[in-house]
C-alpha cells in the first residue's frame, strides 16, 4: 500500500475543493479581529482525543475514509478544538478535523456527520506557519474581552492555504473562528 504523506493529502483536498467550488477567498493579514455572521453548515469529521502531533494521521484517516465512501469536500479543511493545551494535558486534548459537505451526505464510521450551528463568530486571519496560530488566537481572545464578548462554542481553524512544496510556511493562511456572544 502506498504511504500517504501530509502534503499529498492536503494537495488532494485543495484539488477537490477547487473542483467543487469550495476554494475560499483569503483576507488581508493586516485585517483586525471582527465579528462576522456565518451560515450553519453540515460537515463530516473524525473526532480525536490526544496531542496535536497526531493531526497528520487523523487527516490521513479522514481523507482515506471519505474517498472510500465517495464523500468529497464542499469547502476548506478545518480543525475544531474543544479545549486547549493551556487547560489540559496533550493526551486529553479533544479535537476533530473535517470539511463541509452537503446535508444529504450519510457517512459511515469512522466518519461522523455534524452540524456547525454557530452563526456569530469573532474572526481573524492568521498568516504564517500553522504552529504559530496561538498568537492570532490570543489576539482574538484579547479583542473579545476588550469588546464585551464571551466565547460561545469551540474554536475553529479553517485552513485557507495548504502546505505544498511551492508555499513557504510564512505565506500560509488560516482563518480562526471563535463563536461569541455579547456579555
Amino acid at each position: 500500500m502506498k504511504k500517504i504523506t501530509f502534503v499529498s493529502i492536503l494537495c488532494m483536498i485543495i484539488s477537490i475543493s477547487v473542483l467543487v467550488g469550495g476554494a475560499q477567498k483569503s483576507t488581508s493579514p493586516e485585517e483586525a479581529v471582527s465579528v462576522i455572521e456565518v451560515t450553519p453548515f453540515a460537515y463530516v469529521c473524525i473526532s480525536h482525543k490526544g496531542p496535536f502531533t497526531e493531526i497528520n494521521d487523523v487527516i490521513g484517516q479522514l481523507i482515506l475514509s471519505s474517498q472510500s465512501q465517495n464523500i468529497y469536500p464542499g469547502g476548506s479543511l478545518f480543525g475544531i478544538y474543544y479545549n486547549s493545551p493551556d487547560e489540559v494535558k496533550p493526551e486529553e486534548l479533544q479535537w476533530e478535523v473535517g470539511f463541509p459537505v452537503t446535508p444529504q451526505v450519510m457517512p459511515q464510521s469512522p466518519l461522523e456527520k455534524k452540524q456547525w450551528s454557530f452563526t456569530q463568530v469573532a474572526a481573524a486571519t492568521h498568516t504564517g506557519p500553522y504552529e504559530k496560530t496561538g498568537e492570532t488566537i490570543a489576539k482574538i481572545y484579547e479583542w473579545m474581552e476588550a469588546n464585551g464578548y464571551a466565547q460561545a462554542g469551540p474554536l475553529m481553524e479553517r485552513y485557507l492555504t495548504m502546505p505544498t512544496p511551492d508555499i513557504k510556511p510564512e505565506d500560509m493562511k488560516s482563518e480562526i473562528w471563535i463563536p461569541c456572544e455579547k456579555k
